[in-house]
């Protein structure tokens, strides 16, 4: 055979080994990736044998390495090769792998991916690197199958507490043990020095439903190799979705204590009566090139530019293709898997913008078949441009295309204090007095009124919320300054009493208004982080709560006490629908921008036949003339007494303390 002909006859034969030794389908594009439809990727464990399984129609070939130890500089003691079985790279192992580490990698175009975690680790080792085989039916604490969600109607009865883990408990006044730790938050009868309660009893003091915790799963930034180091952070640079953060443990090299553990904090919360709300970040990653999304399923998870690179709409780098099939069964998975092992009773979505409204809806039906009582909000906007076009993303605009989840409103958060990126800007609770008709629209949760102007609305022409139960009022959170904070740069000339009252003022409106209540952490006590606008890295002296603070401000952390459960006695404040507030809430026409006045008539299941609600921003005592008949004030600018703050009737005109919330009831008729 000449030369030619035998390169040639060699080259068929050679593509024609391949082709046969390399079954596997070529994909054009990620969009052909076919969808795997059952729910045990990961590790499946039994006494007797571990099954691993990976879906990564991108890998040429794909294996997982088992490790005694969580230390990244040694070596595996086994290796096993992965092989495609119904559409995922699969391994078992016929012994009992409880406690053994591992790692999955992959070939791609003829090279091997460096190690990762799977991204379907329910457990890991120190820093997250490696992740862990645990039997999760021996993390359970002793009476974890008796623990049951603490009743719950309806979500506008809900009134939300954010709060960090180690925020709570790591002031050395604080008077807990497991200081910074899951722990901290299930320890009952600690006090300050003074003697004030702090901690979980002073959750159940200020009588929230929900504590809402900052990112609590497995994150990069905090080494949990060196924690007696002095190290923050918010947590908002996700690692392992599945895996409880390690710092918040007592052990991080051991996956089942800080399983153990986050069980622990929820049992604890739920038998104090209290619901717990994660906050999670599913819209990027802390890594991008070498995340365990990309090393294991190559570009599958991550949205591109037309230029090939990663768009950034978190603005931290990257931001997750939601939209693809495997992505969003990955969330709804994740998702359903905190509400089925750890008990947890809602859901914070931070840019929750980024996410697609499919999938939104998607992981809602899921979750809201499991328990309709549920939780789920996030914050409607994003950080930065997204290629995924805007009516597809699960925007505050688009909210009423979502079903059961809530926005944030930032209409009412700027209009009670100012735009957050205008920090001299002053809001109604400040002085501003073009901002009522904005704050207006927050007092009816965003929904739609016969009596909001909304093209005078500072973010919002329109009512974005179906229902009050989409609408998440808010003053201050964890992020930009504390409300506090806020008021000593836009108000500097106002003296320390003057601003405690327009601080009051604020949270009053949040806590009376329609839709639901969000408070941020130690804001009952003036919370301040010294000016710190962006603490996510900055140190315990700045982010704990200091409890002695509570006994310094003991009348503003009873106000808010005593509002909350005003709030939760009468129904007038927490309707639950857009008809029904616009029968039962009627504003007083107003021409000041620094009052408003509203009445609550015969509101459903309500005692009192009317309420009346006057929120006076005027730095002067302000009158304010009432309906007809015989009143008595339950609220002021510093008191909430259901009973009557005098037992004097009032009738006709009345005075409005400067800077103050103020609410009547009309006494019956004999």
């Amino acid at each position: 055979m000449p030369a030619l002909y035998q390169i040639l006859f060699l080259t068929a034969l050679s593509s024609l080994f391949v082709t046969c030794s390399d079954p596997r389908p070529q994909y054009d594009t990620l969009e052909d990736y076919p969808v795997y439809p059952y729910a045990d990727l990961g590790v499946t464990y039994s006494t007797e044998r571990a099954t691993f399984k990976l879906w990564s129609p991108a890998a040429q070939e794909a294996r997982v390495h088992l490790y005694e130890d969580d230390a990244t500089t040694s070596d595996p003691y086994a290796t096993y090769d992965m092989d495609i079985l119904d559409g995922a790279w699969t391994a078992a192992v016929e012994e009992n792998l409880d406690g053994v580490y591992y790692t999955l990698q992959i070939k791609r175009d003829g090279r091997w991916l460096a190690e990762a975690t799977d991204i379907y680790a329910k457990s890991a080792g120190t820093n997250g690197m490696r992740g862990q085989i645990v039997n999760l039916l021996a993390t359970d604490p002793e009476g974890w199958e008796a623990d049951r969600r603490p009743p719950f109607s309806a979500p506008t009865d809900a009134v939300i507490y954010e709060l960090h883990v180690r925020d709570v408990s790591v002031d050395p006044n604080s008077g807990i043990t497991h200081k910074g730790k899951f722990l901290g938050l299930t320890e009952r009868g600690t006090t300050t020095p003074d003697g004030d309660t702090t901690g979980l009893d002073h959750l159940v003091e200020m009588g929230i439903t929900h504590v809402h915790l900052l990112p609590s799963f497995d994150f990069m930034s905090v080494d949990e190799a060196r924690l007696d180091s002095a190290q923050y952070n918010w947590g908002y640079d996700p690692q392992n979705y599945n895996v409880p953060e390690g710092s918040y443990s007592t052990d991080p090299s051991r996956g089942a204590v800080r399983i153990r553990e986050f069980k622990e904090m929820v049992m604890a919360l739920h038998e104090a009566g209290i619901r717990v709300v994660m906050d999670v970040v599913y819209n990027h990653t802390g890594r991008t090139d070498n995340s365990n999304f990309q090393l294991l399923v190559p570009d599958y998870f991550y949205r591109f530019n037309e230029d090939g690179t990663f768009s950034n709409a978190s603005g931290c780098g990257n931001e997750i293709a939601s939209e693809r099939p495997m992505v969003r069964k990955y969330i709804r998975e994740s998702v359903e898997y905190w509400v089925d092992e750890y008990h947890v009773d809602g859901f914070r979505f931070d840019l929750m913008g980024i996410h697609d409204i499919a999938t939104m809806n998607d992981i809602s039906e899921t979750i809201h078949g499991i328990d309709p009582s549920i939780l789920i909000y996030g914050e409607g906007w994003t950080a930065g441009d997204s290629p995924l076009p805007d009516s597809l993303q699960a925007l505050k605009k688009n909210t009423p295309r979502l079903q059961g989840i809530a926005a944030f409103s930032d209409d009412v958060r700027d209009a009670l204090k100012g735009s957050v990126f205008h920090h001299e800007e002053k809001g109604f609770a400040s002085g501003a007095p073009d901002m009522a008709e904005s704050v207006r629209f927050g007092i009816v949760g965003a929904t739609r009124h016969p009596q909001i102007a909304y093209d005078s609305v500072n973010y919002s022409h329109a009512p974005w919320a179906r229902e009050p139960a989409q609408c998440v009022n808010y003053v201050s959170c964890h992020d930009n300054h504390t409300l506090w904070d806020r008021l000593a740069i836009s108000n500097p000339r106002d003296g320390i009493a003057t601003r405690q009252r327009m601080h009051r003022l604020a949270l009053a409106t949040v806590l009376t208004s329609q839709g639901i209540p969000f408070l941020h952490a130690g804001t009952e006590m003036f919370r301040t982080k010294d000016g710190d606008e962006n603490s996510y890295q900055s140190s315990d002296a700045v982010n704990a709560i200091k409890w002695e603070d509570k006994g310094r401000h003991a009348k503003t952390v009873a106000y808010v006490r005593d509002l909350i459960a005003l709030r939760k006695e009468h129904p007038a404040f927490r309707m639950r629908g857009t008809d029904t507030i616009a029968r039962h809430l009627v504003f007083d026409d107003q021409e000041d921008g620094q009052l408003i006045a509203y009445r609550l008539q015969d509101a459903p299941g309500e005692d009192w036949s009317e309420i009346i609600v006057a929120l006076n921003a005027h730095p002067r005592t302000q009158t304010y003339e009432l309906p007809e008949g015989t009143w008595l004030q339950v609220v002021d600018g510093e008191r909430v007494q259901p009973a009557g703050l005098s037992d004097r009737p009032l009738e006709g005109t009345v005075s409005l303390s400067p800077i103050s919330a103020n609410v009547f009831y009309r006494i019956p008729s004999e």
